[in-house]
């Protein structure tokens, strides 16, 4: 799985933070999304895809 964000979509919402903290973080100034696992390992997937589906934004793209 690779994970692709869309900083300029964001919203800030933070529901992918919220779902899975080891892949996706916010800045600080503005809380836009920052991915921190571009390929997150097999465990997480679930949970990523689950992120993707409730970004009010549709900021989050998977291709696997």
């Amino acid at each position: 799985m690779k994970i692709i964000v869309d900083e300029d979509r964001c919203c800030g919402a933070g529901q992918c933070v919220l779902l899975a903290p080891e892949v996706f973080d916010q800045r600080d100034e503005d809380g836009i999304v920052v991915l921190l696992q571009e390929h997150p390992a097999e465990d997480q997937h679930t949970v990523v895809r689950e992120a993707a589906q409730v970004c009010p934004a549709s900021a989050i793209e998977l291709s696997e």
